[in-house]
This record gives C-alpha cells, structure tokens and sequence, in this order.
C-alpha cells in the first residue's frame, strides 16, 4: 500500500515537471516580436521616397512655366508693381539718369520713364536675372554675356550686365551711337513727349501704345522735373500750373507746348475717356493752341 503511494506521488511530480516546462517553451516561442517591428518599418520607410521625388519634380515644373508666362520685354503689361515700389526705383537710379543726361543729352525723364517701363521697375525677369532694365537685345555687336528670351520671338539674345549702372549707361550709348536715333537729339531736352514718339518711330518698340505709356509714366510721376534741374529752369508741378490757359470759366481747356490727354485729365480730375468723348477725339493727338471741352 505504501508502495503504491510513493508510486502515485512520482507520477505526479513527473507530471508536474512536465507541464512547467511546456509552459516555458511556450513563453519562449510566444516572444517573435522583432519580425512584426520590421514589416512595420518597411511599409513606412520605401513609400515615402516617391512621394519626395514626385513633388519635387512637379515643383520644378510649375517655376519653369511660371518664369517662361513673364519673360516678357515689356515686363509692366505682365508685372504688377505698386506705387511704392516704382518710387523706390526713381529714387535709386534718378541720379544716374541725370547724370547720363548731362554726358549724353538724352532727358533724365526718358532715361527713368523707360526702366520703370521695360523692367517693371525693376521687378521683371530680365531685369532681376540679367540687369538689363531697358530690353536691350544683343546684336552683332554685342561681345558680352547674355541670356535667352522669349520676345517677338522664342529664346531671343538679350545683353547681360554685371549691375543695373551698366545697363543705364549702355541704354545711353545705344541711342548716342545709332544713326536712326540722330533726329531725337535735335529736340529739346526738355520735350519728353517728342522724345517719347520719336523712340517708336524710330523703332525702339513694337507696342503701338509705347509713347502713350511712356508719357503717361513720366507725368504721373513728374519725372520731367529732373530734366529742369539739370537744364538748371524753374519746374512747375502740373497740380500747381498757371491757369492762364484755362478760358470761359474753366469750362474749357486751351493746350499748351507739354500737354497731353493724359495730363489734361489729371489735371481736371476727368477720365481720359470722358475727355476723349466730350471732345470726339478718337486717338491720343492733340495740338497748341487747340481747346478742349473740360466740363
């Protein structure tokens, strides 16, 4: 009998043994989580790669196109600029104008009213890229590095400078040294408006439209009172001109040597067109001497 206990209690403690160390082997087999951390990582790491490289590649793109839409020559028909920031521009380079009129006769008014014009002061892409603020092309002449353009046609030549200085100072030696501008130094210094419909006829510009502008440009923003201080005469502001051209009760509007649509208008607070429409005048031209219905 007592055998038998002793027998039972064996198989029992055997037993026993047994299933404790199932149960390590099972604790053992149960901790694989390396495996889960990896196919976790993987997913995460491999996708992320494209996406960096697709949005990369399509930002490029979208400069590329956005740069060619404003390669313009005259970068004030695509660029929006503010006062502020064409006031900026006269008064960095209105030194340099004058001091190319008083070297090369061309009026300082013309010299700033066509940068502001052409580089959108300063702001347009060829300006900024190549310091060519006047949308000088290169020529047969020209030795010196430049840039590829679109203009009247694709990827024109145009002329790289170091700094906008050498672009003013080329601007002024490109008109001094061509023949078909002879007749713009017969003017005066002073006549900004023959000045600016002699550079279109002369071919600098392809707009038809260049000399409005061009005039609108100078008297919106005065620029003609820096041909008076090198000319060393007194400048009268258009807000403050003499009325003595004003007949019947400032009813009418008697034009004077310098005037234009543009500043009669402002003058009299009208719309150019309102002022076109009162006086049946279907372009821009006017005379000295003409009277113009005002009110």
């Amino acid at each position: 009998m007592i055998k038998k206990i002793i027998l039972l209690c064996f198989i029992g403690f055997f037993i026993a043994c047994g299933s404790n160390k199932s149960v390590v082997r099972t604790t053992k087999s149960s901790a694989p989580t390396k495996p889960v951390v990896r196919t976790v990582k993987k997913p995460i790491t491999k996708p992320n790669n494209p996406v960096v490289k697709i949005d990369s590649e399509k930002s490029k793109d979208s400069n590329v196109k956005n740069d060619e839409s404003t390669q313009i020559l005259e970068a004030t028909t695509r660029v929006k600029v503010t006062t502020a920031l064409v006031l900026e521009y006269i008064d960095k380079y209105k030194d340099i104008a004058k001091k190319d009129m008083k070297q090369y006769g061309i009026p300082a008014s013309i010299t700033l009213g066509q940068g502001i014009l052409e580089s959108g002061a300063g702001t347009g892409p060829l300006s900024a890229q190549a310091n060519n603020h006047f949308g000088i092309k290169c020529h047969k002449e020209w030795t010196g590095p430049s840039v590829k353009y679109d203009d009247d046609s694709a990827q024109e030549c145009f002329r790289k400078y170091n700094n906008p200085d050498e672009s003013y100072r080329d601007h002024s030696l490109f008109l001094v040294t061509r023949e078909r501008y002879s007749n713009l130094f017969k003017l005066e210094k002073s006549d900004y408006v023959g000045w600016s419909k002699g550079l279109k006829n002369a071919g600098y510009a392809t707009d038809p439209n260049y000399p409005t502008k061009l005039i609108g440009l100078i008297e919106r923003y005065e620029l003609h009172k820096y041909d008076a201080e090198v000319l060393g005469v007194d400048y009268v502001s258009f807000v403050n001109k003499s009325k003595d051209n004003v007949v019947n009760n400032d009813a009418v509007h008697q034009v004077s040597k310098g005037d234009t649509l543009y500043s009669i208008s402002k003058r009299y607070n009208i719309s150019l067109d309102d002022l076109k429409k009162k006086n049946n005048i279907s372009d821009n031209g006017i005379s000295i001497g003409q009277k113009l219905i005002i009110k």
